[in-house]
């Protein structure tokens, strides 16, 4: 679960960040953003799987826990972030003025389910235990790092190309 909800989800999230990917075009990167988040979805949701059998194989009750609950959430918001962000930033679905209305509640419930994926993740730790306390503390520090990348108004990708303005269907050739 921390592989999906938290690296991955949070890599993805700063895709866009990375000076490198600037003065490139931006389809790449937003397929590559797009299929890192999918990944990362696909890696939460193993994970609830294997936690539900693991409970009922076990005989012990789903969904008694904060970190439960936590979990849920981010995964279910998760899910309907991508749904949307797919639909309105991938496939030629959306208008360009819905998607810049989009853009900030995107960006922000993004940093809201990497905020709800550091709680799941630190609620379950053993708190009497070195590696678990250890493994809390670089958690909290990805997080925080990652929250600062995206909060960062100077690491914002500068949407200077043209053709990074103008929207054109996720399918089509580029040098048509």
């Amino acid at each position: 679960m921390v592989s999906g909800l938290l690296l991955l989800y949070g890599n993805g999230a700063v895709l866009y960040r990375v000076p490198l990917t600037w003065g490139q075009n931006k389809l790449p990167w937003k397929l590559l953003h797009a299929g890192l988040m999918l990944l990362a979805l696909i890696f939460s949701i193993v994970g609830l799987c294997a936690v539900f059998d693991f409970h009922n194989k076990n005989k012990t009750p789903n969904l008694y826990s904060l970190h439960s609950w936590i979990g849920i959430a981010a995964t279910a918001l998760f899910a309907l972030q991508w749904v949307f962000g797919a639909g309105v930033f991938l496939l030629p679905c959306a208008p360009p003025s819905l998607r810049g209305l989009l853009k900030p509640l995107h960006v922000w419930m993004g940093g809201g389910i990497l905020g709800l994926s550091v709680a799941a993740c630190i609620s379950d730790l053993p708190s009497e235990a070195v590696l678990g306390n250890s493994l809390g503390v670089l958690i909290v520090a990805f997080g925080l790092v990652v929250m600062r990348i995206l909060s960062n108004q100077n690491w914002q990708r500068p949407d200077s190309r043209p053709e990074d303005l103008v929207y054109t269907p996720l399918l089509q050739e580029e040098n048509e």
